[in-house]
């Protein structure tokens, strides 16, 4: 007894050639011939004999490729068919009810997962732009890829020679940073970049109808906001952290101060009254930790503190807070 065939209804085997082209030589075959390579009956190539069915009679290959296509072109045309109705049924749908038009908006909020398909939906949403995007970007310790940086930088180029502009909010230790200021080296336009000491998490505001804001710590997730009332909060929020910003001049250089006390220590000696750790001073400033030690320090050796409790007290005491023109 033989096994199943090993191939589809649809191939011709090896056994199953060798068979036809018995038949052919031969006139005919025994049906039985075929029990192991049936593929010859199932393509047509063989038939039975109306005299005797035990014998297969070869046919014409043609003939057998016409029935064979024929059967398709039928299947084919049921399926096209089938989908002419339905597509008759789903566009009377699409326009049933008061709610159809708002379900063929994009959504309020989307979900976007990863850094590819979430610089494909800023890509997508600032090719149609041509009034501003408004951008904060915060120090991070994530390095996007280079690839992805030469991306923004074209996609960037195009909004300003279409006439857009570009606003961008960085932390003052981003002042130098080599790749800030290679990016505005290359910039051509209406473009403009200020710095604070603190800033939101990043985010980008396009034409004030749509903005990207980070869903987790490392950004691989975003959320593209369309809802107009979130928008026009996130733009608010940005426009008023921007008048409170110092425009940045690459090589700007931090005027001395009469007391000693820098207006980066200043920042730092506010965030110390709130009590706030090292770690969170650093990270809410854009630097490093150990940056951040160093400042207190020299911050507690200008006011000849001692201890960490005795600094607080020496900065409130010192009124280094509460003078006016500080750059925060």
């Amino acid at each position: 007894m033989t096994g199943p065939h090993p191939h589809g209804t649809e191939d011709l085997c090896e056994a199953g050639l060798n068979l036809y082209t018995r038949a052919l030589n031969e006139g005919r075959v025994n049906a039985g011939d075929a029990d192991g390579s049936p593929c010859p009956i199932d393509l047509g190539l063989l038939q039975p004999a109306t005299e005797n069915p035990r014998h297969l009679h070869p046919a014409d290959p043609a003939l057998a490729l016409h029935r064979l296509l024929r059967g398709t072109a039928e299947r084919v045309a049921q399926e096209r068919r089938r989908e002419e109705r339905l597509a008759a049924v789903f566009t009377s749908l699409a326009g049933i009810g008061p709610q159809s038009a708002a379900l063929a908006k994009p959504p309020a909020i989307s979900v976007l997962s990863g850094l590819g398909r979430i610089g494909e939906a800023i890509e997508r949403a600032l090719a149609g732009a041509s009034g501003e995007m408004l951008a904060i970007q915060p120090q991070t310790h994530h390095t996007p890829p280079p690839a992805l940086y030469a991306e923004a930088l074209v996609r960037d180029q195009a909004l300003l020679d279409r006439g857009g502009r570009i606003r961008t909010l960085y932390q003052h230790t981003q002042r130098h940073a080599p790749s800030v200021q290679a990016r505005y080296e290359r910039l051509r336009g209406d473009v403009e970049a200020r710095t604070l000491d603190e800033v939101t998490p990043r985010l980008i505001v396009i034409d004030r109808q749509v903005a990207f804001i980070p869903a987790n710590q490392d950004r691989t997730l975003a959320l593209e906001v369309r809802h107009p009332a979130l928008v026009a909060f996130l733009a608010t929020t940005f426009d008023r952290l921007w008048r409170l910003a110092t425009p940045m001049h690459p090589r700007a250089v931090e005027p001395p101060s009469p007391d000693g006390v820098t207006s980066r220590q200043r920042a730092i000696a506010a965030l110390l009254v709130e009590g706030h750790t090292d770690a969170v001073i650093a990270d809410r400033l854009g630097m490093n930790i150990r940056t951040a030690r160093v400042h207190i320090a020299k911050l507690a050796a200008t006011l000849g503190s001692e201890s960490r409790a005795q600094l607080g007290y020496l900065i409130g005491r010192s009124g280094i807070l509460e003078q006016e023109g500080v750059t925060r």
